[in-house]
């Protein structure tokens, strides 16, 4: 788990926390995979990244990939975040 009073923590920390986030959703839910990727560690690691990350990187991360996975980049944001 993400230790966001580590003073070694850093901003790549954070995207990667927010990136591994967001691929084990479009692998779970996307890519019929056998194998669950998305774990309640990963997702607290998100949300806390969430806080500290402007929303242009996190858009920028959803965006790239979207694309990557070859997924609508408005479904994704509906698997992401479906309350809103």
């Amino acid at each position: 788990m993400m230790d966001l009073n580590d003073p070694e923590l850093e901003f790549a920390d954070l995207v990667y926390a927010y990136q591994t986030w967001v691929m084990a959703m479009i692998n779970d839910e996307k890519l019929d995979s056998e194998e669950k990727l998305l774990t309640d560690e990963i997702a607290e690691d998100a949300l806390n990244a969430m806080r500290f990350l402007p929303g242009e990187v996190t858009s920028a991360i959803e965006t790239s990939l979207a694309r990557v996975y070859d997924v609508d980049a408005d479904e994704l944001a509906l698997l992401l975040f479906p309350d809103e």
